[in-house]
């Protein structure tokens, strides 16, 4: 689909910072935005609080925002703004996804955005080791190619496609992988 001559206008007036063209992007495209942050993250079975659809929204839009409307700027018109938008929102909220599954990993906790140490959070060094232990616990547990696959998508932050390279299994098979093995973590946990 092609550029619209409304989002044509509408990019003009942006980058020409008329009054008002920045509150009728916002307008116009927030509603996508919203959809790509809740499709990816449903996509990569990470469970998003509506602050967390707001904070990953807003995101996009200060990417947008940045560097005089770098990305914005860059737009060639070879598709439709849409498109474009659609594109560039997606890699935003895989690098916020991913960034935040690192960082809790590491032992942080993310409050709106910002990663506090898990100490400052409330929790000691011992309660850290004792889950990194009970975590290793229930991955040792489970059969090698499932641990693996939790392993890669939990504490590693990879993609389904990344992980269907590095362990030459089909992609379409890593979700019901993933759900197999929580479930059995799920079913672990509960038993003493």
């Amino acid at each position: 689909m092609a550029l619209t001559e409304i989002d044509r206008t509408l990019l003009k007036r942006c980058l020409s910072e008329e009054p008002g063209a920045w509150k009728d992007f916002v307008d116009r495209f927030i509603g996508l935005f919203v959809h790509v942050v809740n499709h990816t993250a449903h996509a990569r079975s990470v469970p998003l609080s509506p602050d967390d659809v707001e904070d990953l929204s807003a995101e996009v839009f200060v990417t947008l925002l940045s560097n005089n409307y770098g990305v914005l700027r860059a737009f060639r018109g070879k598709s439709s703004l849409a498109t474009y938008l659609t594109v560039i929102a997606r890699r935003i909220v895989v690098k916020e996804i991913t960034q935040r599954k690192h960082s809790e990993a590491l032992g942080h906790v993310s409050v709106h955005g910002s990663s506090l140490d898990a100490a400052h959070a409330g929790a000691t060094e011992s309660q850290r080791i004792e889950n990194r232990e009970e975590v290793a616990r229930l991955l040792s547990d489970l059969p090698p190619r499932e641990a693996d696959v939790i392993r890669q998508f939990h504490l590693e932050g990879k993609s389904y496609r990344e992980i269907s390279a590095s362990l030459g299994i089909p992609e379409n098979s890593i979700g019901p992988t993933l759900n197999r093995a929580r479930e059995r973590m799920r079913q672990q946990s509960v038993t003493p």
